[in-house]
């Protein structure tokens, strides 16, 4: 139960599911929406200047990884419980949220009740997961046992350029290289991260934050 009024935050690219979330609390007469972003930038600006006790934060944002976000906000209100919402149901993935500082991890499809229930428990000091969240965490799966991936100075400059969505030939325009020695760069971060197209690059590299 929430003893005092808290002040809540919400990070989300889709506009309907900021409104879903303000409807929903909305009534809740001990929980004060200050403000709803679409944008990790704009958040870490608002933060700054104004008190938030929560934020329910998303994953995936236009402008920076979740993972990162989190660290962010963690330095500018250490104070501030963080709460991730989210579509991403990997448990490597929620375990890098709390160990970046998060409070807890709530997948989207959460009911009314457990939303309200992790707000209380993370403003009360506890980590707290939704129950699909911890069925996952206390399941590990193969892919959870897979070993870190560890990339050169030039295959972390590459990974970055894909993940901007830049060709091979602009990426080796820019780095000075042959086109030919970009693609095999391109085909040896496949290999290491044992995927087999960018789109899979992508977001296996987000997960282990290493964009």
């Amino acid at each position: 139960m929430l003893l005092h009024k808290v002040t809540l935050a919400i990070v989300d690219d889709h506009p309907v599911v900021i409104e879903g979330l303000q409807n929903i609390l909305k009534n809740h007469d001990r929980i004060e929406i200050v403000g709803s972003f679409i944008n990790g930038k704009d958040f870490i600006s608002f933060i700054e200047n104004s008190k938030v006790d929560v934020v329910l934060l998303d994953i995936s944002l236009p402008d920076i990884n979740g993972i990162a976000l989190c660290r962010e906000i963690k330095k500018s209100s250490p104070k501030t419980s963080i709460l991730a919402l989210s579509n991403h149901d990997e448990r490597s993935m929620i375990m890098k949220m709390i160990e970046n500082g998060a409070s807890g991890y709530l997948l989207k499809n959460t009911s009314v009740d457990e939303l309200i229930r992790c707000i209380e428990e993370a403003v009360n000091g506890n980590i707290t997961f939704s129950s699909a969240v911890k069925e996952i965490i206390s399941n590990p799966g193969l892919g959870d046992f897979r070993e870190a991936v560890r990339l050169t100075k030039r295959e972390k400059e590459i990974l970055s350029l894909v993940a901007l969505g830049k060709t091979t030939q602009t990426i080796a325009d820019e780095l000075f290289l042959s086109k030919l020695t970009v693609e095999t760069h391109r085909k040896h971060l496949l290999q290491k991260f044992k995927v087999k197209n960018v789109a899979e690059l992508i977001k296996i590299a987000s997960q282990d934050n290493l964009l």
